[in-house]
């Protein structure tokens, strides 16, 4: 049985979630597809144990984590019943709904009857009474936006939800959803979205400036790039990489030479800082206080502990955030 460390909050910042009340550590840890059915369930509770050991109160979340969709909210569910059963309160627990779960025309997007049926198979999984967020994954173009949003409500009045968030909307709808959840009086404080040195969509299509003006959370997933954003691919591709492994979503075309050498140049600078190229990637997210959150995926314990090293230098100077932006060819 696991015993958590008397020190495990030393250390780690913990930030509010826009307005709210809700803290998160500055350093969450997803469970995405390492934490599925082709995962080693030994080394999911190493992680487990070290990220909690060191401050991560945060574990988040999707239904269709997998590969197999479910699978990681199932894994989940296990360590959880036989581990951690003491620490249920000391623990944030988010999962998601909105992308493909089930066959048939309930299955995704934000229906009130795909969202409520999701949480409940969630809460199975999980083998809990309540998550502390349950986010929408994804806009939905065909369901009208109130009635996605009364359904985040209706988690949340039943118990079944303490807190709404959003995941992958834009400036605009994040605008109109938080008007909707504020007139139902919904503790909504967050949002979900890919954010890196490599990726600034969410500076360009308005979400970082609306949750910043209506006081909401951000917490980045995909923050190193799917491992751009590391020292993984500095002299090639290594055959365990999961470019080779798992295509599905980082592709060998992405590794251009531009690419390469944009990668180089930030390593330099890393290294200039004291830094791995991971850690300056992760810091450079958290920079500006604008983000609550950042997101890291592990493999095994050893890169949880490396990923923290990040929150001990999360300061840039003027200039090196121009460097960044001029090897990024924003300037």
């Amino acid at each position: 049985m696991y015993t958590a460390s008397q020190t495990r909050y030393d250390g780690m910042p913990y930030l509010r979630c826009g307005d709210s009340g809700l803290k998160l550590p500055a350093v969450s840890l997803g469970f995405w597809h390492n934490f599925g059915d082709t995962g080693c369930y030994w080394t999911m509770e190493q992680i487990c144990f070290t990220a909690f050991d060191n401050g991560i109160t945060h574990f988040d979340l999707a239904n269709n984590y997998g590969p197999e969709p479910g699978s990681a909210e199932k894994n989940l569910g296990r360590i959880l019943r036989e581990n951690f059963g003491a620490y249920r309160d000391e623990l944030i627990i988010s999962t998601k709904a909105g992308y493909l779960m089930w066959e048939g025309p309930y299955g995704e997007w934000g229906s009130r009857k795909h969202m409520l049926a999701s949480l409940d198979q969630s809460l199975g999984r999980l083998g809990l009474d309540y998550v502390d967020i349950f986010y929408h994954h994804r806009m939905d173009p065909d369901t009208p936006l109130e009635e996605t949003m009364l359904a985040l409500e209706q988690a949340v009045r039943s118990g079944k939800a303490i807190y709404a968030g959003l995941s992958n909307y834009d400036g605009e709808h994040l605008r109109q959803a938080t008007r909707i959840l504020r007139e139902l009086r919904v503790p909504f404080v967050i949002n979900q979205n890919r954010y890196s040195i490599f990726d600034r969509t969410i500076e360009q299509n308005g979400l970082m400036a609306a949750a910043k003006e209506l006081g909401k959370g951000i917490i980045a997933f995909s923050p190193l790039a799917q491992g751009l954003l590391t020292d993984r691919y500095l002299n090639g591709i290594p055959a365990d990489s999961r470019i080779r492994t798992d295509p599905r979503f980082l592709k060998e075309s992405a590794l251009t030479a531009e690419r390469l050498e944009q990668i180089r140049a930030l390593n330099e600078l890393a290294a200039e800082r004291g830094q791995s190229l991971a850690q300056m990637a992760l810091a450079w997210v958290l920079k500006d206080g604008v983000v609550t959150s950042v997101l890291i995926g592990a493999s095994r314990p050893e890169q949880v502990l490396d990923n923290l090293k990040a929150i001990r230098n999360t300061g840039f100077t003027a200039e090196e955030l121009r460097r960044i932006d001029q090897i990024c060819c924003l300037c």
